[in-house]
């Protein structure tokens, strides 16, 4: 009789340290599922804010660009008599130079009644090539396009690979495709534009997205309308 209690015991315990190790390994399979599942919604979850943070950085530069060439051509030599030449650092001339990368402009983007040449360009300072920067200084007296100096850039965009930022249109909604052009060689085309369109994309190399194993990629998109009080065509302001 104690012989038989003896291996019922050792039978149950038997069972109970196998019952136990497959609940171990069971138990393991489901922790390894769920800490996978885990690391790759971590691993979306940062993707995502990587794309979030970088659309952040495109439309802050968007609407600083609205806000500086909201201002574009302001004061305007209408303000005065007689009008004065597009060298005065009295007056705003609007656009003085557009391309697919940049665009130069003159306005009062402070409120302050002192003239800012603007620009926006990529690797405007010449140290950051996939970097959209941009410049504001005081207009002083000389010509719009060869005497003012651009300084204290600032960077608005990183990781661009976007090969045309800027897109130009005139009055009856034709693209402007003689570019680069300037007040000086070319001012009835600088004269001519009337909407600005950016596209912007940025791409971080270091980064990846976890489903398609590629960099990830933002893009950004937005067009205003400019009153272009410009004095590129024959010196005068055309509005």
């Amino acid at each position: 009789m104690k012989h038989n209690t003896h291996c019922r015991h050792v039978h149950q315990l038997g069972s109970t340290l196998l019952e136990l190790m497959v609940a171990i390994a069971i138990l393991s399979v489901v922790s390894g599922a769920i800490l996978s599942q885990l690391g790759q919604a971590s691993q979306r979850i940062g993707a995502e804010q990587v794309k979030v943070d970088n659309f952040d950085e495109a439309r802050d530069f968007v609407d600083q660009f609205f806000r500086d060439i909201n201002q574009i051509g302001y004061p305007n030599g209408h303000i005065q008599n007689p009008p004065p030449s597009i060298n005065s650092s009295a007056v705003a001339v609007g656009l003085v130079k557009i391309s697919a990368t940049s665009v130069w402009f003159e306005g009062d983007i402070n409120g302050s009644g002192v003239v800012q040449s603007v620009q926006y360009i990529i690797n405007g300072s010449g140290t950051c090539t996939l970097c959209l920067q941009r410049s504001a200084v005081p207009k002083i007296t000389a010509n719009p396009l060869t005497g003012q100096t651009a300084a204290d850039w600032g960077t608005e965009v990183n990781d661009l690979i976007t090969t045309t930022i800027f897109t130009y249109f005139d009055t009856n909604g034709n693209q402007v495709v003689a570019l680069p052009a300037d007040i000086v060689n070319n001012p009835a085309t600088i004269a001519s534009v009337k909407t600005i369109h950016i596209s912007l994309t940025i791409q971080n190399n270091a980064v990846m997205d976890p489903k398609t194993h590629q960099p990830i990629q933002t893009s950004f998109e937005g067009e205003v309308s400019l009153n272009n009080c410009s004095m590129a065509a024959g010196g005068a302001m055309t509005c």
